[in-house]
């Protein structure tokens, strides 16, 4: 699924997912989960289960915001919680990003919507 996603977005947004890595392993990554609109890019993250808890989602959100912040394309990044995943709401809040709203989705259920402006 991540593969067919990433290559639906690069013909016409590149990057669109970038690795972590630990050790010289693949741990996560972090992607675009749909098209860029409105100078916008929204994200998602994972980590594997044994290496979390460890800031590595963290590490790679701000790196990904610093970087907007040197692409003309980006003026915005957001993002999309469970409203039980307090963990990933920790990693947006402490990488800068703000509450938005909240939406319900047909597979996730309840979400937070979160933004950052990469704008200065």
């Amino acid at each position: 699924m991540l593969r067919n996603l990433a290559n639906s977005i690069r013909p016409d947004f590149c990057p669109a997912s970038w690795m972590m890595i630990e050790d010289g392993e693949v741990v996560g990554l972090c992607s675009l989960v749909r098209q860029p609109s409105e100078h916008g890019l929204d994200i998602g993250y994972g980590v594997s289960p044994s290496r979390r808890r460890r800031g590595l989602a963290s590490a790679a959100v701000r790196a990904l915001l610093e970087w907007g912040r040197n692409d003309p394309r980006v003026s915005f990044v957001r993002a999309e919680t469970s409203v039980s995943n307090i963990p990933s709401q920790r990693v947006l809040q402490n990488s800068g990003f703000a509450p938005v709203g909240e939406r319900v989705d047909d597979e996730d259920g309840e979400l937070i919507c979160w933004r950052a402006d990469t704008l200065s």
